[in-house]
């Protein structure tokens, strides 16, 4: 008995494949629907690779959210594709992810990365604020300035303005962590060197030294005394 197929929603030129935990795009859907669909939502499977797409040649429209894809995202060359949305991935690399886009996409005009680690946004990351994410906006804009709407705004003039002046330097860069001293077990490790002698490292042991200076200040060279006559005095 042969298996069942799972179920696809479909309206028009419009196929929906949701829900089915697919880790790769089922050779059936591009088999059977591929040389027509306009609109293709794979959201809430397990897809790591889009591999199955080329012979969606047509594609105007892909929705992947909610996904398992990384940075090895490969998208064939779709020249009709002006909408993407990859919201909810495992998404880190912003800049390769956008120069991959500009060269296979070159019609995208809304693009969504909401829910990814490349998108510095509060949602994803407590860490970030809005600077954060007016940034990554400029910076995306100067990789793609064809875009209209970004995430879930659209594109405004002085953005754009921004971007073609300022955007190849608003890359949002995380610092590598490096541990506290109390995470990396520094306090726990005897140091090397003291500033005590070593007769007096033990607090029984301390000893202090009391002697008279030869020295005596008068004062003369005092700041206190550079502006004060001695009829002031």
């Amino acid at each position: 008995m042969a298996e069942k197929e799972p179920l696809v929603a479909l309206n028009g030129s419009q196929i929906s494949f949701i829900g089915h935990d697919y880790k790769d795009i089922p050779d059936f859907l591009a088999h059977r629907y591929g040389h027509f669909a306009r609109r293709l939502d794979l959201s809430f499977n397990q897809l790591r690779s889009l591999a199955g797409l080329r012979p969606f040649a047509e594609l105007e429209e892909l929705v992947v959210d909610n996904n398992l894809l990384g940075n090895d995202l490969r998208l064939p060359r779709l020249v009709n594709l002006h909408t993407l949305t990859l919201n909810k991935n495992q998404l880190t690399d912003i800049e390769g992810l956008l120069e991959h886009l500009a060269d296979v996409t070159p019609s995208l005009q809304y693009l969504s990365l909401l829910g990814n680690e490349a998108c510095p946004n509060q949602l994803v990351s407590p860490d970030k604020d809005e600077d954060d994410y007016q940034r990554y906006r400029y910076f995306v804009l100067h990789k793609l300035p064809h875009l209209k709407f970004l995430d879930s705004r659209k594109v405004t003039r002085r953005e754009v303005t921004e971007a073609r002046t300022r955007g190849a330097f608003m890359k949002v860069v995380k610092p590598k962590t490096e541990g506290a001293p109390h995470e990396t077990g520094f306090e726990s490790r005897p140091l090397p060197y003291t500033p005590l002698p070593r007769g007096s490292r033990e607090p029984q042991n301390h000893k202090g030294v009391f002697a008279k200076c030869r020295y005596v200040y008068y004062g003369k060279h005092s700041e206190g005394n550079r502006f004060i006559r001695n009829d002031q005095l």
